[in-house]
């Protein structure tokens, strides 16, 4: 290691925010530093603040300018969360992604579903082996997590060993894909572990998180109860719940029908992989009709309020191939996100209404979360005893709790991260040297923009106070042409004192033409102007709202 070499931390995605992890570890000198990405995930948009918005990435353009200098991208585990973005902004970058098989085949299975998908450099990588990228030797070492093969890294340089653990928790009894090893992580803590960067997502729950097997046995007597059709919502990724349900339905004499894109495409992954094995053939939504009301499970996706999901279309009785009928039971074996609380009590809401039996996890152990809570925290700090503590994965209340926690444990340095923050762990103390420029991108339709660009903040502008249109006809001489073609959008038809809006509109449009110099009435800038004016001050008086205005000024 050379006197001016460093290792650092740089975080462009999931550090004060759920969701969106992408995380940049840095080796060299400040001018010749070369880097590995770890995870580009994407999050999800929220219609009332991003109207329009389907998902949202992040900004990678700090690593954009530098691709020539980054040598790879490794992805823990196969959640949205963490390889979402890939498919979008893989092209930006244009390395190798390391991921192991799993992984690997949910990446290339969901390229198929996205039209003109790059082709990414995938590599394979085996759990608990290791990979060199220059000066970083990379380790992948099983963790139980809420969807199989993923993995914690144990990233060594020539300035120390980092474990940046991903997402995990501590459950012997999930069966796909390997476990949270307690002597694997003791072994790394024996080797002087310089830095634990870490999942803080339950840091505010005390104790340790229920298993697997547990969740198991409550969803075989939910199931094994229910006198008619049952209907099951969980997250895709989540082949071990998907697993237990098929299990339960086998145990009670009934066929799982599989609907929706994404649950489809992780059921053939799944068992590709061979995480299915010993278990009947799933059926295909057409079956749903043909089979008894009290022998079909039903496994679907929408368990976060998705509009267009299988369970949202199901609820509003829209589906083409599935219904549900009073006394049918649905269960929701899966936590609701920050942020889709409404979308999915509207749901709820409306399946309650049908007379529909709604089973939660706030009546039954039909989910637990993949994250570790206090006591599994503990052990991870006993085991790997690291230096310095980096809190990731989650908004700032539970990045707070977390680095107090640290605090707690003994560990001696504990440095609070943020999008963008540069941490210098070695050599010398860690600490933050450096904040570059990160944020959002946003998938608006088929186009990827930036936080800059003015469609969504129009569009909120838009939904929160309508628009008007005007189109006036001039002639060369100043003269106003015909009538002025008015429309409005978004606007109440009268105000509070019952006169017409759109009365009122043409009146402030015909006075202000009326009242402009004709030489001014030449200048279609000037009109334009004068009328988007008028328009939106009469609004404000009688509305106490401006809308957008668009005037067309036609020269004849």
């Amino acid at each position: 290691m050379n006197s001016t070499d460093e290792l650092v931390f740089l975080p462009l995605g999931g550090v004060g925010e759920i969701g969106m992890n992408a995380a940049l570890y840095g080796f060299g000198p400040p001018r010749g530093r070369k880097w590995i990405l770890v995870d580009c995930g994407m999050g999800f948009a929220g219609e009332e603040h991003m109207p329009g918005v389907d998902l949202m990435y992040p900004d990678l353009s700090f690593i954009e300018k530098r691709r020539d200098d980054l040598l790879g991208i490794l992805i823990t585990h196969a959640h949205e969360d963490h390889i979402g973005a890939l498919v979008e902004l893989w092209p930006r970058l244009r390395v190798p992604v390391y991921a192991t098989r799993f992984s690997a085949f949910l990446i290339e299975a969901r390229k198929m579903s996205e039209p003109g998908a790059p082709k990414i450099d995938l590599r394979e990588v085996k759990p608990g082996r290791r990979l060199t990228l220059g000066a970083f030797d990379v380790e992948y070492v099983p963790v139980s997590h809420s969807i199989p093969e993923s993995h914690s890294l144990a990233i060594r340089t020539p300035a120390g060993l980092v474990v940046h653990t991903g997402d995990w928790k501590i459950d012997a009894t999930i069966p796909l894909g390997g476990v949270t090893d307690p002597a694997a992580f003791q072994a790394l803590g024996e080797e002087g572990v310089l830095a634990l960067v870490c999942d803080s997502t339950n840091v505010v729950r005390e104790g340790q998180s229920p298993t697997e097997a547990e969740v198991a046995d409550t969803l075989r007597d939910v199931i094994a109860s229910a006198p008619h059709r049952v209907a099951v919502t969980t997250f895709a990724s989540n082949v071990a719940r998907i697993r237990a349900v098929a299990e339960a339905a086998k145990a009670c004499g009934r066929e799982v029908v599989v609907v929706g894109r994404a649950m489809d495409r992780v059921a053939d992954v799944a068992g590709e992989c061979g995480f299915l094995a010993g278990l009947p053939e799933f059926n295909p939504p057409q079956a749903y009709g043909y089979l008894e009301r009290n022998k079909v499970v039903a496994l679907l996706t929408g368990s976060q309020g998705e509009p267009r999901a299988a369970l949202a279309r199901i609820a509003d009785d829209q589906h083409p191939d599935i219904a549900l009928s009073p006394g049918d039971r649905v269960i929701f074996s899966s936590r609701t996100i920050p942020g889709n609380e409404n979308a999915v009590n509207g749901i709820i809401n409306n399946l309650v209404r049908r007379g529909i039996d709604v089973v939660t996890d706030r009546q039954r152990l039909v989910h637990v979360s993949g994250h570790p809570r206090r006591g599994e925290l503990a052990q991870m700090y006993a085991w790997t005893k690291p230096q310095i503590a980096v809190p990731v994965h989650g908004e700032d209340l539970h990045l707070g709790e977390h680095a107090e926690f640290a605090r707690a444990q003994g560990v001696q340095t504990v440095v609070r991260a943020r999008n963008g923050t540069v941490i210098r762990l070695a050599p010398g103390p860690a600490e933050i040297i450096d904040h570059v420029k990160t944020g959002r991108l946003y998938r608006d339709g088929d186009v990827v923009v930036d936080s800059a660009d003015r469609a969504v903040p129009d569009r909120r502008k838009l939904a929160f106070a309508g628009i008007v249109s005007v189109a006036v006809a001039i002639d060369g001489k100043g003269e106003i042409v015909g009538e002025p073609a008015i429309e409005q959008m978004g606007m109440p038809d009268k105000t509070r004192t019952g006169e017409v809006f759109a009365d009122l509109i043409d009146d402030a449009v015909m006075e202000v033409l009326k009242t402009l110099p004709r030489a001014r009435r030449r200048d279609p800038d000037a009109v334009e102007q004068a009328v988007a004016r008028a328009v939106r001050g009469m609004a404000r008086a009688h509305w106490g709202k401006k809308p957008a205005c668009h005037v067309m000024v036609v020269e004849v």
